[in-house]
Parts: structure tokens; C-alpha cells; sequence
């Protein structure tokens, strides 16, 4: 019989000292082989007592804990470093506010054996509502938006060319993760600059692989009900604007493209996209919460657009494929990249 895949869990962390214990105790009781895991905390540059609470984990656990400092302030940065440091024939991703099934890992590892196609792969994502929220978020965010599995999927076993994969429930072959140059920037030191894991899971996809889910392997997501109102859906589905500009623009790199492009949105998808929302919730499809939000998402894909063309260090930044290998360095407001 062949020894279990040696799995390295990624959880990167800011500011999140009560809860991290929580993310950290379920991850050590898994079910998989203790000789066959480690746990890697990267410490974003917090202020709070999470080097404290790490070290007692470090000392004190039977699976090996590794603390680690990232001062560059960005998801980003935390998970492409941590994963340098990391010693797993499978990287795994997943967030501080997470509480892991005991089952998650061997549930997991199970995809990559039987689907050697498989690059990338994920399960069921369930919420821990801190506080009962309105009966429109279990209506209608129950799904992305709350980086939750939908409600109603019935699958227990997906293999896609399309991308299933959030970030806080990911699971990736070591050796692709580097070929395909790490997660791409989100929200980076105050700046928005990518899209995240969804660029990843692009440039994964562009390399030949598919991606897996799996319904059996199971990790709840703890929602705070700051999470469950319409300024965190304005602010979401906005930032999501930001997200999309940055994918299209990858997808052609010309500056000239930029605002016609932009001008074609705005007059004609943009009218779609509010017809639909407006027909949509008089059918009862969605909630009138999503109106102001996609206004929101199309003043933010112009905001974006607009930097984009009007900056060039911005636009050098969004042409970065590897980000492994390059820094973007935010200074009062300016881009500017260098490599390592």
C-alpha cells in the first residue's frame, strides 16, 4: 500500500488572534496520518497576540507547526511565501476564519489519486452563521458570494474544466502551483490590483489541468454578521468589478482596447446587466439588495479601467503572470514592480 501524500496546510492570517485557535485545533484533529501533514501559519503582518497563540501551537502540537512572518501586507504575499517554505507533495489553502471536518484531508487527497488530470481541488464549503442572518442572505447568498458552496448543488463528485475553487478550501499539486506562478494579487496594502485565486485558477486551466470537487470533504466557513448586510453585498460585488476588469484586460494587454471596451459596457452590458437584476427580483429571484450592488460593480470596473489606462506601473503590475517571482510594491499611492 502506498503512503498517503504528504500535504502542507497553508493558513495564512491578519489580526485574527481569537478566532485562529478555532481554524488551528480543527486542522490538527484530522483523521489523516499526523506523519503526513504540517501546518503552516503566515502571519500577515498582524499587531494582535497571533505570534503568541502561534508559538503555543509550535511547541505544544503533535503534528509540526511552523509560524512564519510576512511583512508585505497581502494575501498574496502570505500564501506564494508560505508555500515556498512549505514542504507538501500537495499545497493546501484555506483562511483563519475556517473550521476544517476531520475528514477534509483524506476525503481530499482521494481526487488526486484517482484523477491525475486534476491540478486543483476543493469540497463542500458550509456556513457558521455567528448570528442568525436575514432570510435574504440564506435566499440568495448562499453561494460565491459568501465563498459558500451553493445550497442545491446534488453532485458528490465534479471533474471540470471550469473552474470550482475558492481560496479558502484549496488544494493544488506542489509541482503545478509553481509552474503556474501562484495566486494572483487581490486587495493588496489598500490597493486593489488582481483577481486572486480565480487568476490562479486561470493560468491552471491555461496549463492543461481540471479542476475537482468533492463533496465529502467538508469545511465551514465562519460568517460574521458584518457579512450578512447590504454594504458588505455593495462592497463585495464591487470589488468583484475589480476583479473582472483586471482578468479582461489579461486577457488582450492593450492599452488601446482600454476604453472602448469600457464605453461598450457602459452602454450596452450595463443596461443588460441592470435589466435582468430588475426583472429578476420582480420574478423574486433576487433580492432588490442587488440593485445599488450592481451599480456598484460597474462604477468600480470604470474605476479600475480608467487606472489601468492612465497608469503604466499599474498596467506593468497587471501584466505580472508569476507571482512568485515579482513584488509589487505600493509607495503613496504608486505601483511599481521589481524582481527577486
Amino acid at each position: 500500500m502506498s503512503r498517503s501524500p504528504f500535504v502542507s496546510i497553508i493558513i495564512p492570517t491578519y489580526n485574527r488572534a481569537q478566532m485562529l485557535p478555532v481554524t488551528l485545533d480543527s486542522f490538527l484533529a484530522q483523521d489523516y496520518p499526523s506523519d503526513r501533514y504540517e501546518i503552516i501559519i503566515m502571519d500577515n503582518n498582524s499587531t494582535d497576540t497571533t505570534r503568541e497563540i502561534a508559538s503555543h501551537y509550535v511547541d505544544n502540537s503533535a503534528v509540526p507547526v511552523t509560524y512564519l512572518f510576512e511583512p508585505r501586507q497581502g494575501v498574496h504575499y502570505a500564501r506564494n511565501s508560505a508555500a515556498q517554505k512549505a514542504g507538501g507533495d500537495i499545497l493546501y489553502f484555506t483562511d483563519d476564519d475556517m473550521v476544517a471536518d476531520k475528514a477534509l484531508l483524506s476525503e481530499l487527497v482521494k481526487v488526486f489519486d484517482l484523477f491525475p488530470e486534476v491540478g486543483c481541488a476543493t469540497g463542500l464549503i458550509l456556513p457558521l452563521f455567528k448570528e442568525e442572518p436575514p432570510a435574504w442572505i440564506r435566499r440568495f447568498l448562499w453561494n460565491h458570494y459568501l465563498s459558500l458552496t451553493e445550497m442545491d448543488r446534488p453532485e458528490e463528485l465534479i471533474v471540470s474544466k471550469n473552474d470550482l475553487v475558492f481560496s479558502c478550501h484549496q488544494a493544488i499539486r506542489r509541482e503545478l502551483f509553481f509552474q503556474a506562478g501562484g495566486f494572483n494579487p487581490e486587495n493588496t496594502a489598500g490597493v486593489w490590483i488582481g483577481d486572486g485565486e480565480t487568476g490562479l485558477n486561470i493560468k491552471i486551466k491555461n496549463l492543461g489541468y481540471k479542476f475537482a470537487y468533492t463533496s465529502h470533504s467538508i469545511i465551514y466557513h465562519m460568517i460574521p454578521q458584518s457579512r450578512t448586510t447590504l454594504d458588505y453585498l455593495i462592497k463585495r460585488i464591487g470589488n468583484q468589478g475589480f476583479c473582472d476588469s483586471y482578468t479582461d484586460y489579461r486577457k488582450h494587454r492593450e492599452r488601446g482596447r482600454i476604453i472602448p471596451l469600457m464605453i461598450r459596457r457602459n452602454a450596452i452590458d450595463f443596461i443588460k446587466a441592470l435589466s435582468a437584476t430588475l426583472a429578476k427580483v420582480a420574478a423574486g429571484k433576487l433580492s432588490w439588495h442587488f440593485i445599488p450592488a450592481r451599480i456598484m460593480y460597474f462604477h468600480k470596473r470604470n474605476v479600475y479601467d480608467l487606472k489601468l489606462y492612465t497608469n503604466e506601473n499599474f498596467r506593468k503590475a497587471a501584466d505580472i503572470d508569476n507571482w512568485i517571482n515579482n513584488d509589487c510594491l505600493i509607495n503613496d499611492g504608486c505601483v511599481r514592480t521589481i524582481s527577486r
